[in-house]
């Protein structure tokens, strides 16, 4: 029964996360922008969807896939730059810009690391606690680095078509900010939730 209900709860999270994705590509603000931005999710859900069998991932990370998902999702609707919540946020503390886009980038150190940890765990891949952490964390580095060399080429490739896409909103350190949010996240990722994850993981290798 728990298999159950935790299999429909994360259907319907799923489900939710489908919806919000069809709805944001009725109307976005800039249509490259959306595309560029809701890729990832369009990849790899499918790839879940596919391996869902072979290599089922913990609870816990399936539910932080959706909502890095949803965050994507969101900042490809409105542009990074122009999300409303963080409007409410530069407001509430008095910044410069919009950022929401350091929540993407916070999120995209943060799960990606869970997601390193799960397969470097189940696969043995890594041994060692810290020599565990090191190496997730250099993942995760490679991960933002790439991903901010994928904004580069769209910015030679796009011209000014992908202004929207970079959302430096005139910040010419952004580049280094985003690499540091997503370092960020991947350490307080570990420190949170290494022990439950490690749990999660003892369910899965003893079929509870």
């Amino acid at each position: 029964m728990a298999s159950t209900a935790r299999d429909l709860a994360l259907a319907a999270l799923y489900a939710g996360v489908i919806v919000a994705l069809v709805a944001s590509g009725i109307r976005p603000y800039d249509r490259l922008t959306w595309v560029l931005e809701v890729v990832p999710v369009v990849i790899a859900f499918p790839l879940m969807w596919a391996t869902r069998r072979r290599f089922p991932l913990t609870t816990l990370l399936y539910v932080l896939i959706a909502f890095h998902a949803l965050i994507l999702i969101v900042g490809g609707a409105w542009t990074y730059a122009r999300v409303p919540i963080g409007f409410t946020v530069q407001e509430m503390f008095g910044l410069d810009r919009n950022p929401y886009d350091k929540l993407g980038h916070f999120a995209q150190g943060f799960v990606p690391a869970m997601i390193a940890r799960e397969i470097f765990r189940r696969k043995r891949v890594v041994n060692g606690g810290r020599w565990l952490a090191f190496v997730i964390v250099c993942v995760v580095l490679a991960v933002s680095a790439t991903y901010e060399l994928i904004e580069w080429g769209a910015a030679v490739a796009l011209g000014q078509g992908a202004e929207e896409f970079l959302g430096t909103q005139g910040d010419m350190w952004d580049t280094q900010s985003d690499m540091f949010m997503a370092l960020l996240g991947a350490i307080v990722a570990l420190a949170m939730l290494s022990r439950l994850h490690d749990r999660q993981l003892k369910a899965i290798d003893t079929g509870a």
